[in-house]
């Protein structure tokens, strides 16, 4: 398909707007709409693979990932900005987690001089939003634009305490309805993000909060719930990670373990668990028509997400895209500020069941020689805990729970006991 400027543009804006003459003019623009979208995807997988090669060297811990931007996202968009669909820089997205504030710093650093001889792509522009957070929302992250192919790829390089914020945002957005990142919603809400991001900045920069802060901060959530309560918008759902289909996949990507694979990662924001996730082709082209199958298949405005996200490995999605992982039905909407400083160093891996099942066990003591028989726990305690068997091998294998040889029930472990109380 030939593809001029102003016709993306003109096809942009018609989708943006919904304003087309008829059918026929509404299906080309969505035609020509995905075509300009799926050429990103050649031209950011060469970059992803690039600056992994770059950082086997680099020698410190990081997670990276990629992902076309959704179709729903890019239309709001063009619509809250006003700006044409060529002049996203966006569109390809690149993700790189570290550990602190500082390693953003000499990652960057590290691939900039790296790039400087072995890239195949330039770096256009660069723009901090670490110190002040940018606009309203309190959003933070080095952002860098960079150009091949003809094409401008957006690189965000985050700490994992700005990631941790920007997933909780995406979290509750969903709860309540609105995209509170790009300032929907109460004022209050936004401003309570915005307020949080500010204090995560002092802890990450060495600060501690002071009492009246993190006062401020309760109040603020404590309102802020309320807000979001009464949204006429707002999802209450639980949901589980099926531990079932990570097996199954991480055995596909064992048959496949070299190289960048596309993963097309449905999620149902309604019942807050998956639809499907699946390795899809390494072809640009195939990879994106998938996509947008999918996208057809299982539309926005239904409670669906269905992302495209390029990784080696599934453990980095579970990283990178944190946020459709652990969503629980909160009888808290927004955590506490002490609760979030704990989630800054636990890890996301266990999924929710297991932590169902690890909670009954420790409220009725069972810990050590204290068993209780499987089909008890299973049938009558934790009858409402959907992924039950996947979710009790997780925590076999991780030593969380002991099987007893005398009885075969079921104990916590005490030996782990500490591990045990980070989990709940």
């Amino acid at each position: 398909m030939k593809l001029s400027k102003s016709r993306i543009d003109k096809s942009g804006l018609a989708l943006a707007k919904n304003k087309y003459k008829d059918e026929i003019e509404f299906i080309e623009s969505e035609d020509v709409f995905d075509e300009y979208r799926k050429r990103h995807l050649s031209p950011l997988s060469k970059t992803t693979l690039e600056i992994q090669k770059m950082l086997s060297s680099y020698g410190a811990d990081y997670y990276i990932a990629h992902r076309l931007k959704r179709k729903p996202q890019i239309l709001r968009k063009l619509n809250r900005l006003s700006v044409r669909l060529t002049q996203l820089q966006d569109i390809g997205g690149c993700r790189i987690i570290v550990p602190k504030n500082r390693d953003v710093n000499h990652i960057f650093e590290f691939l900039k001089k790296k790039s400087e001889h072995e890239a195949g792509f330039n770096i256009v522009k660069i723009t901090d939003y670490r110190e002040k957070g940018r606009d309203d929302t309190g959003y933070r992250s080095l952002h860098v634009i960079m150009g091949r192919d003809g094409f401008n790829l957006e690189l965000q390089i985050r700490s994992r305490i700005q990631h941790y914020w920007s997933e909780s945002i995406e979290r509750t957005s969903v709860i309540y309805g609105h995209y509170i990142k790009e300032k929907e919603g109460d004022p209050e809400v936004i401003y309570y993000f915005k307020t949080l991001s500010d204090v995560f900045y002092e802890i990450e920069s060495g600060r501690e909060p002071s009492s009246a802060q993190k006062i401020k901060i309760d109040a603020l959530r404590e309102e802020c719930e309320k807000i979001i309560t009464q949204s006429d918008k707002r999802k209450v759902f639980d949901s589980f990670v099926d531990e079932g289909v990570i097996k199954t996949l991480t055995e596909k990507e064992s048959k496949n373990p070299s190289g960048l694979k596309n993963w097309i990662l449905i999620f149902d924001w309604n019942q807050g668990c998956f639809v499907s996730w699946d390795i899809v082709s390494q072809d640009p082209s195939e990879a994106v028509d998938t996509y947008i199958h999918y996208e057809n298949m299982y539309p926005s405005h239904d409670g669906y997400e269905v992302v495209l996200i390029g990784s080696s490995e599934i453990a980095t999605v579970r990283q990178t895209h944190s946020h459709y992982f652990g969503i629980e039905s909160y009888t808290n909407i927004l955590e506490s500020l002490d609760s979030s400083i704990v989630g800054f160093t636990r890890k996301i891996d266990i999924d929710i069941g297991a932590r169902q099942i690890i909670d009954c066990l420790q409220r009725r003591h069972f810990w050590g020689k204290k068993t209780v028989s499987g089909d008890t726990l299973k049938n009558h305690f934790c009858k409402n805990v959907l992924t039950f068997d996947a979710s009790l091998q997780t925590l076999i294998g991780r030593k969380l729970i002991i099987q007893s040889s005398l009885n075969s029930g079921y104990s916590l472990n005490i030996s782990k006991k500490s591990e045990i109380e980070q989990y709940l």
